[in-house]
Order: C-alpha cells, then sequence, then structure tokens
C-alpha cells in the first residue's frame, strides 16, 4: 500500500491561478499572506524570502518554495530595499478580479539583475487545509543542487504556467493538476527529511507498520476503529502499538482518527450539500448529538456556527477582491 498516495488522495485543488513575473533589481514585495498554497521557482538571479519574524533564506534559480498556509512573508532582490505591497501591485495589474485569471507584470530598478518568477496559487478544501497543511512547517524549500528531480519539475512548472498565460480552453484545469503534481513531489521529498520537528502523518508515515494503520484509517474512515484493530493492521501489540503511534505522530490513534474524521465533516459542511445526520453517519457516528460535541470539541465551534463562520469568511474574501479590483 502506497501510503503517501492514501494521505493525498483527497487532496484536489479546488481552483488554481498562476502568474509570471519579471522583476530586475533592486526590488522588494510583501505579502499580507494568501488564502491559498503559494508555489514559487525563478530563474535569473538569486533573491531572498523571509516569513514576517523569521530569518531570510536565500532562493537559487531552479529552487522550489511552497508556502503550505500562505504565509506573510517578503520577497527581495536584496535584504534592504525599499518594499511595495505586493497587493498594489497585483490590483494594478490583474485582468478581471483578484485571482481569477493569469497574473503577469514587470517591476523593479533600471538595468539590474533579472529575476524570473513563475508561480501558482491553489486552493483547495477544509480536509486538505486542516490535515494535511496545518501540519506543515510554514516554508518547505527545495533546492535544486540537493535534489535533481527539483529541476526537471522547476522546468515543467515554467512552460506550463507560460502554457496557461494564453488562456487556451481548459487553462484552469492545467494549472490545477499541474499545482497537484508539484505539491506531491515536494510532500514527497520532505517526507524523506521528516525530523522531530515535524508532527501528525509527515511522521507517522516514515514508519512502515504505522503507515499500514494510517492507510486503513484513511480508506476506511467509517469502520468502527479501535486501538486493538488499529495495532492488528499494523502488525504489533496493543501496547507497542500505541506507544510507537504516540510518539510519532504526538497524538493517540483515536485522537488522529477523530481529527480525521472532523477535517472530513468540515469540508463537508463547506459544500452544504449535506444534513446533519448525514454528515454525522460518514464519519462514522450513529448520533448526530454524539458527533456535534466531537466536533464542537475539534473546532470550538457547533457545526452550525462553523458553517456560518465558513459562509461568512467566503463573503469578506470576494468583497476583498471586488475592492481590490479597484484600486488605480
Amino acid at each position: 500500500m502506497d501510503a503517501l498516495s492514501e494521505v493525498l488522495s483527497n487532496c484536489r485543488a479546488q481552483r488554481a491561478v498562476t502568474a509570471h513575473f519579471k522583476l530586475t533589481g533592486p526590488w522588494a514585495l510583501h505579502s499580507a499572506g494568501v488564502s491559498g498554497v503559494m508555489i514559487r521557482m525563478s530563474r535569473g538571479a538569486p533573491w531572498w524570502l523571509q516569513l514576517d519574524g523569521a530569518a531570510p533564506v536565500r532562493v537559487d534559480a531552479g529552487d522550489l518554495t511552497m508556502l503550505p498556509m500562505g504565509a506573510p512573508h517578503l520577497v527581495a532582490s536584496e535584504l534592504g530595499a525599499p518594499v511595495h505591497a505586493f497587493a498594489r501591485l497585483i490590483a494594478q495589474h490583474a485582468e478581471g478580479p483578484k485571482d481569477e485569471n493569469p497574473l503577469v507584470f514587470s517591476h523593479g530598478g533600471d538595468g539590474g539583475a533579472l529575476t524570473e518568477m513563475f508561480s501558482v496559487l491553489m486552493w483547495f478544501p477544509a480536509y486538505t487545509r486542516h490535515s494535511v497543511f496545518g501540519i506543515l512547517p510554514p516554508l518547505i524549500h527545495i533546492r535544486e543542487r540537493e535534489l535533481p528531480l527539483a529541476g526537471c519539475l522547476a522546468t515543467t512548472m515554467q512552460s506550463l504556467i507560460v502554457e496557461t498565460l494564453a488562456r487556451r480552453p481548459g487553462w484552469r484545469v492545467s494549472a490545477a493538476r499541474m499545482g497537484e503534481l508539484l505539491l506531491v513531489n515536494i510532500l514527497r521529498e520532505r517526507l524523506g527529511k521528516a525530523t522531530v520537528q515535524d508532527a501528525g502523518w509527515l511522521r507517522g508515515l516514515t514508519d512502515p507498520a504505522i503507515a499500514r494503520a494510517l492507510t486503513r484509517i484513511h480508506l476506511e474512515p467509517r469502520k468502527k476503529w479501535t486501538v486493538e484493530l488499529l495495532a492488528r493492521e499494523a502488525a504489533m501489540s496493543r501496547s507497542s502499538f500505541s506507544e510507537r503511534f504516540k510518539d510519532l505522530m504526538d497524538t493517540t490513534p483515536i485522537g488522529y482518527l477523530t481529527d480525521h474524521r472532523m477535517a472530513l465533516a468540515a469540508e463537508q459542511f463547506e459544500t452544504g450539500n449535506c444534513r446533519l445526520a448525514e454528515i454525522a453517519e460518514t464519519a462514522g457516528y450513529e448520533s448526530d448529538k454524539v458527533f456535534a460535541r466531537a466536533f464542537r470539541r475539534w473546532s470550538g465551534l457547533t457545526p452550525t456556527a462553523y458553517m456560518k463562520r465558513e459562509s461568512e469568511r467566503g463573503k469578506v474574501m470576494a468583497d476583498f477582491a471586488a475592492s481590490m479590483s479597484q484600486l488605480p
């Protein structure tokens, strides 16, 4: 069984948008953060990426960087260069509503070194945000010199982004699937370097026995799993399985199962197409009241309050996009 494939099987991008920037030094751009997953690569001169409150990281041509949760950050040709807001440049150059079409612009000084930056911004449903991206570090940096595959991926990414700029029929699907492919390969590389600082399934998949149990949970989340049944899947004793699972995952087997079920339920709540009883049953609960209590412990909100918050958040993002598109 391919445990990583099972974990990522629900990671389907809802939509994606691409961008191509030509930046001549000196330049510096600050992003207040984005609501999706940002993957970037570049050609030409190296540049710096600095998350708010963190140390700067040098990024070379052919490297891949990913911001799983779209954290606020600075990108710059050199540290200390005058900073401009990404949002204002996007508003000036975007065609149509924000985040709806490929974005192309040039920016920077006169005659400085050129950096061509290619990026894809993807939006994923609730399950992926909570269960996959929520446990990743805020920045993943794959260096081409350390991973030959990174160069191949970067070249493919560049070609597909350039192709999407023509906006031929199917470009949106092409961008989303390209982003998913990059995501899988970046996470696969990250999995090979999982450390004690990593958490959740990222460390769990490094252990074959725990990975088998995780795969079964992801294949059959509705099943009435017990620690004994999961230990059997891992071919371990109950006590040894529980101890190793806790050490690697920083949660209990049933705790992980509950988190997985709640994340799947949150995704269904966001679609708004199912009744509470149906969502509870899908999550493996016979009683919607018991499920509602479990969901509140997990999210801090009742199912009704959670759905209301997500609906209001969607309206706020739509209003923000509309207002940004009107900036001069």
